[in-house]
């Protein structure tokens, strides 16, 4: 990912929190075939090794497990983001020289990936991901509510995936490349938005140092 050095963020808990809030990645693996890639949700192990290990599953009929993959896979986080309209710039005034851009929060994270059947790591990343998406709810569903072979039988339609992380990088880019007023303006309008994402930005904007 092209990351200019002020949109870089290395801070390990801001990577952590982007990858936790995404909820939903896109897994890529570049194969003899081609790109393939699948939009599915990965929760990510911090204990593993120095950047932690990525899990969650894939159906069984996807053919992207079974294509070998061509060096490491890669998983696509994506956060906050808004369009943000050059006429929020006060510096616009001045000159007009100035275009639209896009603020957003992306982290990605690579690693060789693999695959895994066996029925007791498959339940315990199914109940893992299920405990991590339900804990907000009021009364949480847990996969023990549902009788125990139909669960077998979803978890023989399914494939484990597991990547150790080797590289993993954030990128928020909040305007931080503005003038101040400049700033203060894309928060302003994007506050005024009637969109809750809009609103993030601008409150992640305000949070700038």
């Amino acid at each position: 990912m092209y990351i200019p050095l002020h949109f870089r963020d290395d801070d390990i808990e801001n990577i952590r929190a982007t990858i936790r809030c995404a909820r939903l990645a896109n897994l890529v693996t570049a194969t003899s075939d081609g790109p393939l890639a699948t939009p599915l949700p990965l929760f990510l192990d911090e204990s593993e090794g120095e950047h932690g290990a990525l899990y969650g599953h894939l159906a069984k009929g996807n053919p992207q497990w079974r294509t070998a993959p061509m060096g490491e896979a890669l998983a696509i986080f994506t956060g906050a983001e808004a369009y943000v309209t050059p006429s929020w710039y006060p510096s616009k005034r001045q000159a007009e020289q100035v275009v639209p851009t896009w603020n957003y929060i992306a982290a990605h994270a690579q690693g060789p990936i693999e695959f895994f059947e066996d029925s007791t790591s498959l339940l315990e990343i199914v109940t893992r991901l299920t405990n991590i998406h339900e804990a907000s709810r009021a009364t949480p569903w847990a996969v023990s509510d549902a009788p125990a072979d139909f669960i077998a039988a979803q978890l023989r339609e399914i494939v484990g995936v597991r990547i150790p992380i080797t590289r993993i990088e954030d990128k928020r880019k909040m305007s931080q490349n503005r003038p101040v007023p400049d700033r203060i303006g894309v928060a302003t309008g994007l506050a005024a938005s009637k969109l809750a994402r809009d609103q993030e930005v601008a409150s992640l904007i305000l949070a700038q140092d």
